[in-house]
Protein backbone atom coordinates (compact mmCIF):
# COMPACT_ATOMS: atom_id res chain seq x y z
CA UNK A 1 0.00 0.00 0.00
CA UNK A 2 1.33 3.40 -1.13
CA UNK A 3 0.97 7.08 0.69
CA UNK A 4 0.42 10.60 0.33
CA UNK A 5 1.07 13.19 2.76
CA UNK A 6 -1.62 16.23 2.27
CA UNK A 7 -0.45 19.60 4.06
CA UNK A 8 -2.76 21.89 4.43
CA UNK A 9 -2.31 25.14 5.56
CA UNK A 10 -5.97 26.96 6.54
CA UNK A 11 -7.44 29.46 8.50
CA UNK A 12 -8.14 27.91 11.93
CA UNK A 13 -11.44 28.74 11.77
CA UNK A 14 -11.85 25.95 8.88
CA UNK A 15 -9.59 23.88 10.58
CA UNK A 16 -12.82 21.57 11.86
CA UNK A 17 -14.45 21.47 8.98
CA UNK A 18 -11.78 20.39 6.53
CA UNK A 19 -11.09 17.41 9.25
CA UNK A 20 -14.19 16.21 9.32
CA UNK A 21 -15.00 16.54 5.69
CA UNK A 22 -11.44 14.70 4.57
CA UNK A 23 -12.45 12.06 7.01
CA UNK A 24 -15.78 11.16 5.12
CA UNK A 25 -13.60 11.77 1.79
CA UNK A 26 -11.55 8.04 3.25
CA UNK A 27 -8.95 9.83 5.88
CA UNK A 28 -7.97 8.23 8.53
CA UNK A 29 -6.75 10.78 10.56
CA UNK A 30 -4.97 14.15 11.01
CA UNK A 31 -1.92 15.99 13.21
CA UNK A 32 -3.17 19.65 13.37
CA UNK A 33 -0.66 21.98 14.75
CA UNK A 34 -1.68 25.23 15.62
CA UNK A 35 -0.87 28.87 15.30
CA UNK A 36 1.47 29.38 11.89
CA UNK A 37 1.63 32.00 10.08
CA UNK A 38 2.27 32.90 6.43
CA UNK A 39 2.19 35.52 3.92
CA UNK A 40 0.82 35.42 0.18
CA UNK A 41 1.04 37.58 -2.70
CA UNK A 42 -0.39 40.60 -0.73
CA UNK A 43 1.49 41.82 2.03
CA UNK A 44 -0.58 41.48 5.37
CA UNK A 45 -1.84 45.09 6.41
CA UNK A 46 -0.67 46.10 10.13
CA UNK A 47 -1.92 48.42 12.68
CA UNK A 48 0.42 50.01 14.92
CA UNK A 49 3.35 47.90 14.31
CA UNK A 50 0.88 44.60 14.93
CA UNK A 51 -0.28 42.82 11.89
CA UNK A 52 -3.83 42.15 11.41
CA UNK A 53 -4.16 38.40 10.29
CA UNK A 54 -6.21 35.45 11.25
CA UNK A 55 -4.26 32.40 12.94
CA UNK A 56 -3.48 29.90 10.47
CA UNK A 57 -3.21 25.87 11.59
CA UNK A 58 -1.49 23.28 9.34
CA UNK A 59 -3.18 20.10 9.46
CA UNK A 60 -1.01 17.32 7.93
CA UNK A 61 -2.77 14.15 6.92
CA UNK A 62 -1.34 10.44 5.64
CA UNK A 63 -3.30 8.97 2.94
CA UNK A 64 -3.74 5.78 0.75
CA UNK A 65 -3.01 7.21 -2.45
CA UNK A 66 -6.00 6.05 -4.56
CA UNK A 67 -8.10 8.19 -2.25
CA UNK A 68 -5.44 11.33 -1.78
CA UNK A 69 -6.99 13.47 -4.77
CA UNK A 70 -10.64 12.96 -3.91
CA UNK A 71 -9.55 14.30 -0.60
CA UNK A 72 -7.44 17.33 -1.88
CA UNK A 73 -10.08 18.37 -3.73
CA UNK A 74 -12.53 17.77 -0.72
CA UNK A 75 -10.47 20.02 1.50
CA UNK A 76 -10.11 22.69 -1.21
CA UNK A 77 -14.12 22.81 -1.47
CA UNK A 78 -14.91 23.17 1.69
CA UNK A 79 -11.81 25.59 2.63
CA UNK A 80 -13.26 27.46 -0.57
CA UNK A 81 -9.38 27.67 -1.51
CA UNK A 82 -10.02 29.32 -5.26
CA UNK A 83 -13.12 31.05 -4.21
CA UNK A 84 -11.53 33.36 -1.37
CA UNK A 85 -7.63 33.84 -2.19
CA UNK A 86 -5.75 34.04 0.86
CA UNK A 87 -8.38 31.40 2.61
CA UNK A 88 -4.70 28.74 2.17
CA UNK A 89 -3.23 26.07 0.14
CA UNK A 90 -3.13 22.44 0.02
CA UNK A 91 -0.36 20.35 -1.22
CA UNK A 92 0.27 16.66 -1.69
CA UNK A 93 3.57 14.96 -1.29
CA UNK A 94 4.75 11.35 -2.03
CA UNK A 95 5.95 9.16 0.84
CA UNK A 96 8.43 7.36 0.23
CA UNK A 97 8.01 5.13 3.62
CA UNK A 98 5.97 4.94 6.68
CA UNK A 99 5.97 3.08 10.45
CA UNK A 100 3.54 3.72 12.54
CA UNK A 101 0.59 3.12 10.38
CA UNK A 102 -0.10 -0.80 10.19
CA UNK A 103 -3.22 -0.67 12.44
CA UNK A 104 -4.78 1.41 9.29
CA UNK A 105 -3.85 -0.82 6.78
CA UNK A 106 -6.52 -3.38 7.33
CA UNK A 107 -9.08 -0.39 7.53
CA UNK A 108 -7.94 1.22 4.20
CA UNK A 109 -7.65 -2.17 2.31
CA UNK A 110 -11.41 -2.18 2.67
CA UNK A 111 -11.97 1.37 2.26
CA UNK A 112 -9.62 1.29 -1.08
CA UNK A 113 -11.58 -2.18 -2.22
CA UNK A 114 -14.57 0.04 -2.01
CA UNK A 115 -13.95 2.64 -3.82
CA UNK A 116 -11.86 0.70 -6.77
Amino acid sequence: MHFKLLVVFVEDSKTEAIMEAAREAGATGATVINNARGEGVNQPKTFLGLTLVSQRDVVLFIVEEHLSRKILETISNVAEFEEHPGRGIAIQVDIEDAVGIAHQVKELSNIVEDEL
